[in-house]
């Protein structure tokens, strides 16, 4: 009887012992640090440089899954969806935020929390967005990258004015829901009354809104079309690519997924430096270091790639000046 009652005894401490097992991976995973990544954009367009921060992230000692844990939130251009994502990410306690998609996501995430680390990409001065009150001495418990996307509009004006010398009109597409649609629009508005330049401010803040603005275009015979920054443009690339081929319209745009996709030209920030920054800096904050530490970082990278396709199948004369200074001529 004796033997038996300690071999039940040695059975139900192994199957004890194999029951929790299973919990100490969960135990361990649970234990690691979350990174809350917040896109104001979708999986699908950020999909390569999500690839790209995660790589970057690597090397600075954190490896997804397996020491660090990246928990998505995706608000697929729509702005409005922002506050519920943001809110979500500060219920888990996530150990740092990063923000994607420009002041949108940087804004929402600092409103929701004073506490949690936030490392933002912004395509605009973070010091004029409102985001920090110094570069070198942010404060608080945000840092981040600026890509200056935005401070990038007249400099886009000028190449197509280059490209487009004799244009009368010339069409500018923005967002009104975008947080930096007025600044925008002044910006661009101040640079073209400089030179002289006619320019239509065209908005759309939907997909029908989008189709609506370019049947405006056909009705005035603009003669180019400059597409502002926004995130939520960016979901929408395709459409825009097919748009300005249907309606035969020399555009360009601040990011050169645009131009590859089949758009005519683009020049704005080289993104991937930008997420290669924001990584190394969440890598940081992971390891200790404080975000009031941290100084912004601005990318100094900007590109001009030209489609040389869309070219020909708009039948224009690209300046040789123009395609000189190109960093990439997509044949």
């Amino acid at each position: 009887m004796a033997s038996h009652i300690g071999r039940r005894k040695f059975l139900a401490t192994l199957g004890g012992a194999a029951a929790a097992w299973p919990l100490a991976p969960r135990a361990q995973q649970a234990a690691m640090p979350v990174i809350g990544l917040l896109s104001t954009r979708s999986p699908v367009t950020d999909a390569p440089l999500t690839a790209l921060f995660q790589q970057a992230l690597r090397e600075t000692g954190f490896v997804g899954d397996r020491n660090v844990v990246i928990d998505y939130r995706w608000a697929d251009g729509q702005y409005d969806r922002l506050p519920a994502l943001v809110a979500d990410l500060v219920q888990r306690q996530v150990a740092v935020i990063v923000t994607i998609g420009g002041n949108p996501s940087a804004l929402t995430a600092k409103a929701a929390t004073a506490t949690i680390p936030i490392v933002f990409m912004t395509g605009s001065d973070p010091v004029r967005s409102g985001l920090v009150s110094s570069l070198h001495r942010p404060g608080g418990n945000i840092t981040g990258v600026g890509a200056l996307l935005e401070e990038l509009e007249p400099k886009r004006l000028e190449l197509l004015r280059e490209l487009r010398p004799n244009a009368n009109t010339i069409a500018v597409l923005v967002n009104p829901k975008y947080p930096d649609a007025e600044s925008q629009v002044n910006d661009i508005q101040s640079a073209a009354r400089g030179v002289g330049q006619e320019i239509v401010v065209l908005n759309a803040s939907t997909v029908r809104d989008i189709d609506a603005a370019f049947a405006t275009l056909a009705q005035m015979r603009a003669d180019a079309l400059l597409v502002a920054t926004d995130a939520f443009f960016f979901t929408r690339v395709q459409q825009f690519v097919v748009l300005t081929a249907r309606h035969a319209i020399p555009t360009i745009f601040w990011r050169r997924e645009f131009a590859t996709a089949g758009g005519l030209m683009s020049y704005g920030t080289n993104i991937d430096e930008v997420y290669r920054l924001a990584a190394v800096y969440a890598g940081r904050i992971l390891k200790g270091e404080k975000p009031s530490d941290l100084p912004i970082q601005l990318s100094t990278k900007f590109e001009l790639v030209i489609n040389l396709t869309t070219v020909r199948a708009l039948g224009l004369d690209v300046p040789p000046t123009l395609l000189a200074r190109a960093d990439e001529v997509i044949e």
